[in-house]
């Protein structure tokens, strides 16, 4: 049955009102950036809030039946980019069907997600075998060769990050953690090495640039024009902010001075307008989720479970530092939404989505000592 019995004490009332509080927050912070854009902003989180609230009372395993034809839909969306997806910023990420217009790569975070949640499960036994493995990296290989056809490499590098979390939860061996970690350490800094240097044609010359500007902004004040901007914004703000749609002459966003305010420099808006106190409350909420979706992976009843719920909070984590990151320019540009508070409809939809099932596995979450609790205790003891 997709529908499945719960106790209202294990309902996670905590995590749905922290996400409440950060949706609600992206709505003001985009209205604020493009008062255009604020009615369908919040439209948009009433309909992600009310997408999770069903999702959360829906049997993951349900949907984790249907895993095969996740990855094939996820797979397909991803070509079809490549061939009919529509064009932005020198890169082709958009799929418009009627009226409605979504990127795939935001989707996959979540899809692929769900179908290793269930693989990994269905190869229990065997998961911890050098040919599951292989599988398990050629599964993912495919979807980030097809997003960095787009190309989007962000999303590629966030893509990585989500599938190690998901092989970390999926109870792999710690010597082979170990044994992988030696070998791709090296050949990644190789890469970036040979990636790096001129003439080199391994990732876009706009990519490599962005990546020099980071090293040496003095040298490139047109690629750090943005970054510089936005820290000069969250610097202003002060403690206190100057206000919520404030008509400072000194603001940065008043000047137009950032471009994609609305979405890559969301923060740059909450810090001007919010101040650090505002700034921090942001940063808190989203550790604060990041965390819960982990613990909620220690309790879950099974692996598939622990892998879903300890992703999507990597998911929020990871992509949330490096949004910040990029708008304090602590991390070179790079255009990744900040989790329920940038504007991105198919960012925002999805992520509620991906909160649903994780509540969802709050519900049938173990008392006491969880599947993935059992198997650090056994995994420290063999090493």
């Amino acid at each position: 049955m997709p529908f499945k019995k719960f106790k209202i004490r294990d309902y996670d009332f905590k995590l749905i009102i922290m996400v409440g509080l950060l949706a609600t927050i992206g709505v003001f912070a985009v209205g604020s950036a493009s008062p255009s854009l604020m009615q369908k902003q919040m439209y948009g989180a009433i309909v992600g809030f009310v997408v999770m609230i069903l999702v959360s009372m829906v049997d993951y395993h349900f949907i984790l039946k249907f895993y095969w034809l996740i990855y094939i839909a996820n797979a397909a969306l991803l070509v079809l980019v490549l061939f009919t997806g529509e064009s932005s910023h020198n890169a082709q990420r958009w799929l418009k069907i009627g009226s409605i217009k979504f990127q795939p790569s935001e989707l996959a975070k979540i899809l692929l997600i769900l179908f290793f949640a269930q693989f990994i499960m269905v190869q229990r036994e065997r998961f911890n075998t050098f040919p599951i493995i292989l599988l398990c990296v050629l599964f993912i290989g495919g979807p980030i060769v097809l997003v960095l056809m787009q190309p989007d490499l962000s999303t590629s590098i966030m893509l990585a990050l989500i599938f190690a979390v998901i092989m970390f939860s999926g109870m792999l061996k710690k010597r082979i953690i170990i044994g992988i970690l030696a070998v791709v350490i090296p050949a990644a800094l190789i890469f970036l090495t040979i990636a790096l240097k001129p003439g080199s044609e391994l990732i876009k010359s706009y990519q490599m640039e962005r990546v020099w500007a980071f090293q040496d902004p003095d040298s490139y004040p047109e690629l750090t024009y943005q970054q510089r901007n936005s820290v000069t914004a969250i610097a202003s703000g002060m403690l206190e902010g100057k206000g919520y749609r404030n008509n400072e002459i000194t603001s940065v966003k008043n000047a137009n001075f950032l471009d994609e305010d609305q979405t890559d420099f969301i923060f740059a808006i909450i810090g001007e307008e919010f101040g650090f106190r505002g700034s921090l409350i942001v940063i808190v909420l989203l550790v604060l989720v990041a965390l819960e979706c982990v613990s909620i992976g220690r309790m879950a009843p099974d692996v598939g479970g622990s892998i879903i719920a300890a992703s999507t909070g990597a998911l929020i984590g990871f992509q949330s530092f490096i949004n910040i990151g990029v708008a304090t320019f602590i991390m070179p540009n790079t255009g990744l939404p900040l989790p329920f508070v940038s504007y991105g409809l198919t960012s925002l939809l999805t992520i509620f989505f991906g909160i649903g099932i994780v509540i969802n596995v709050r519900t049938q979450a173990k008392r006491g000592n969880s599947a993935v609790d059992e198997y650090i205790f056994n995994e420290t003891i063999k090493f």
